[in-house]
């Protein structure tokens, strides 16, 4: 059977899961606050919304702003809203060396977001959501497996060359 990590507050012992944790991110000449932030930032062409986003004081107002400004959002977000997704949660363990060693300590585990409020990016409480989150989340840390057995191998090579 197949561990299975929730979690949904950066509080909790996997809240490094979340997109509330706050952990910076930098994108181009801009450190995000939180891959939230940025997410939300993302479902606006306009740079005045974005960057009221980004300059929220917490992960819950950037969120409280794109709500409210919900009539604004893309035409288009629908059709980019994973990959945008996926490339934040991809920067935010990269950039981040630590956290991408706690996203390695899950191993094998199915990583869901437990959140009866949401059914999309979590497992809408109950297990019936579509956990794209987690899946998002798995993805990454098959990624870093990836680069760590290369880097691994890369080492060894280096340390056969020299001898």
């Amino acid at each position: 059977m197949v561990d299975q990590i929730l979690f949904y507050e950066p509080g909790e012992p996997h809240g490094f899961l979340s997109n509330f944790c706050q952990v910076p991110i930098r994108i181009a000449t801009q450190s995000w606050p939180t891959s939230e932030h940025y997410y939300q930032a993302q479902k606006f062409s306009d740079v005045t919304l974005q960057d009221k986003i980004f300059s929220a004081k917490s992960p819950d107002e950037a969120f409280a702003l794109s709500r409210k400004y919900q009539h604004l959002v893309r035409d288009d977000w629908n059709d980019d809203k994973l990959s945008v997704m996926a490339f934040i949660v991809r920067e935010k363990f990269l950039q981040n060396p630590p956290l991408a060693e706690l996203l390695l300590l899950t191993g094998n585990a199915c990583l869901s977001e437990h959140s009866h409020k949401d059914a999309f990016w979590g497992d809408g409480g109950d297990g019936s959501g579509e956990n794209h989150l987690g899946e998002i989340l798995m993805n990454v840390r098959a990624e870093l497996k990836h680069i760590e057995v290369g880097q691994s191998e890369c080492l060894r090579n280096k340390a056969e060359l020299s001898n």
